[in-house]
């Protein structure tokens, strides 16, 4: 019997090739595709190539050439509705009974097909009629060129509850059909059904062909409840199995390796303008498990790129949820947050196209997720707030199905745990960090005792404790001039630890007043200090980060300028006391085991902390040369 395309379109979105074909041939990644041994002829240099994205294999051997219906019938012998239903059941699709019902159902689905089509040439004509003005200064105002509008196929649908209602029905389009495809809107409450989209910008949703099957739109009215509103569900679209401009983005996705999923319409359209055609998004809803494997096909590890804000960081943690259970070897997710609670449109109008490029390159691994989210749900100050966070992180990787990647899991959260541990409990390293416990877990054996005293070179900390209190007062100081910054990086402050005295108190002082009034203004911020009696610490502070910076801390500094400067300051702090914190912790297992492997454990740190310093160093320079030129 003939199947309809679109049943045999979703076996293969369900089943990647290389899950087929791997069944029977024994295959290996390369690059973006996999390769291996040909199943048609002898051969002993792999010539056989499965690429998921295209969903075909290519035997050079033999030039057989196909899709995954096709290679069960080369290789089983099989027929071609033999195939269809041997893969339909593995992926879950329900096969249509061969009745003329169902060749009529196939029929209209192509009326239905064609509809859409005529619907999404509408509302292009529209926006460039004089109805459109208001949503073309919209996109205007959003940046969107009309070459833009053109590629991705931008309407209007105007606010005439009968519009398109209308103009369908002369082409001859029936108003169940309508109904029945999500353009008009009916009930049992509505005696005339009407247009379900009205006065909205219009974004083109289409199937893996790029034909049209749903829409999404943005109200540009202030006063509509629903912003964004998508087509309920219909023969031709489930919101929760297909991605809005993956047919755009499957080119670029195989020509990159990578793909990157971000929240929205506007947001999809921004990734492509800074350089980046690979991106899709989910359609109004959180990531679902089907998303997540059409993203699986197109990399091992998809990007997910998230708004900066809080809503942004749980919808975040609800993808790694899903996620973890699923994951494979050698198939992940990185997660970029986006700085200052932008999402990717105000970034990219913000800092152009190297914005965006350095959020993705900032994008973190899942297991870094999982523990960040595990730390900042609570405290982990005492032995038994350390055991609730274990217990949940342990519970949590309980989850993951696949027993090789919930070991390593396991591996991941034990040795962040250890981490958390006071040093004097630490044990000795071959039950510790650092490079001895790598080497007894692939079976190497621990070098004997040394008897050599590491130099001063080695054990000293002078690096971080000279630059310590320098960089700590910039930071503060920096704050004390431009108390502005501080609501738009409370977060990240609140993170930071300080040694010095003043800074701390200064550190606190700074906090409470966005704590309590959302902002600190700079007249708030001088009371609050002379009520806590540390105004003499603030001019210790302010002429210890001068000696440094005076750039930064001019009132009148470039307000990009001193974001940069103060989050490097904060990224080098940061980096520097975890540093020194496991130097400190090298040179304790140096003491109690003194080891080959303690040893180079003891100067693995050291050098890595001295990468930081010199970093430190190349930073200052500049800053200290207009210092002395003044």
């Amino acid at each position: 019997m003939r199947y309809p395309p679109h049943i045999l379109e979703e076996i293969r979105a369900r089943l990647p090739a290389s899950a087929v074909v791997g069944r029977r041939v024994q295959l290996k990644k390369a690059g973006r595709e996999w390769r291996g041994l040909s199943p048609f002829n002898a051969e002993k240099t792999p010539s056989f190539y499965v690429n998921d994205q295209k969903q075909f294999y290519h035997c050079f051997s033999s030039s057989k050439h196909g899709d995954i219906f096709t290679f069960l019938m080369e290789t089983e012998g099989l027929s071609f509705p033999e195939a269809v239903e041997r893969l339909a059941g593995e992926a879950g699709v329900s096969l249509p009974a061969p009745t003329p019902e169902a060749r009529e159902t196939e029929r209209r689905r192509a009326g239905a097909t064609e509809v859409m089509e005529m619907a999404a040439r509408w509302f292009e004509e529209r926006l460039r009629s004089g109805q459109g003005a208001e949503a073309r200064a919209y996109l205007d105002r959003r940046g969107l060129s009309l070459e833009t509008r053109k590629r991705f196929r931008l309407g209007y649908a105007p606010g005439d509850r009968y519009a398109l209602r209308d103009h369908l029905a002369g082409q001859g389009v029936e108003r169940d059909l309508m109904v029945e495809l999500g353009l008009l809107a009916a009930g049992e409450d509505v005696a005339v059904p009407y247009d379900y989209f009205r006065d909205r910008v219009m974004f083109p949703i289409t199937d893996l062909r790029g034909r049209p099957v749903a829409f999404g739109g943005r109200a540009l009215a202030q006063e509509v409840r629903a912003k964004y509103l998508n087509s309920p569900e219909t023969p031709l679209f489930s919101k929760g199995r297909m991605l809005y401009n993956l047919h755009g983005a499957r080119g670029a996705a195989h020509d990159r390796g990578t793909i990157i999923a971000v929240e929205g319409y506007v947001d999809v359209i921004a990734m492509t303008l800074a350089g980046h055609p690979e991106t899709v998004a989910p359609l109004g809803t959180a990531l679902t498990e089907d998303q997540l494997a059409l993203l699986w096909r197109h990399a091992d590890e998809p990007i997910l790129c998230f708004d900066g804000d809080k809503a942004g960081q749980r919808a975040a943690y609800r993808a790694l949820d899903l996620a973890l259970p699923v994951l494979e070897p050698g198939r992940s997710l990185r997660i970029a947050l986006l700085p200052g609670g932008q999402d990717p449109d105000d970034l990219l109008r913000s800092g152009g196209p190297a914005a965006i490029d350095r959020a993705l390159a900032a994008a973190i691994p899942l297991s870094e997720l999982l523990w960040r989210r595990a730390v900042d749900s609570a405290p982990a100050d005492t032995p038994e707030r350390r055991a609730g966070l274990a217990r949940t992180l342990r519970a949590t990787v309980a989850t993951i199905r696949d027993e090789t990647v919930k070991r390593y899991y396991r591996d991941d959260v034990e040795e962040r745990l250890r981490g958390l541990s006071p040093r004097a409990a630490r044990p000795a390293p071959q039950g510790g960090r650092g490079p001895a416990r790598r080497q007894a877990r692939f079976g190497e054996p621990v070098s004997p005792r040394i008897t050599a005293t590491p130099s001063a070179s080695v054990t000293a900390s002078a690096g971080f404790s000279g630059a310590a209190p320098v960089r700590e007062a910039v930071i503060a100081g920096t704050l004390l001039v431009h108390p502005e910054m501080v609501a738009d990086m409370a977060d990240e402050l609140a993170e930071l630890d300080f040694v010095d005295p003043d800074v701390r108190a200064i550190h606190a002082i700074l906090l409470a007043c966005v704590a309590e009034d959302g902002s600190a203004e700079a007249e708030m911020v001088r009371e609050r200090l002379a009520r806590a009696g540390l105004d003499g610490a603030a001019g210790r502070v302010l002429a210890l980060a001068r000696s440094r910076d005076r750039a930064t801390l001019d009132p009148g500094a470039d307000p990009a300028q001193r974001a940069d400067a103060l989050r490097q300051a904060m990224i080098l702090h940061r980096q520097a006391g975890a540093l020194h914190s496991e130097l400190r912790e090298a040179q304790q297992a140096f003491a109690e085991d003194p080891t080959e492997a303690s040893w180079a454990w003891l100067r693995e740190a050291n050098e890595r902390l001295a990468v930081v310093i010199a970093a430190e160093a190349e930073a200052e320079a500049p800053a200290t040369s207009d210092a002395n030129a003044a």
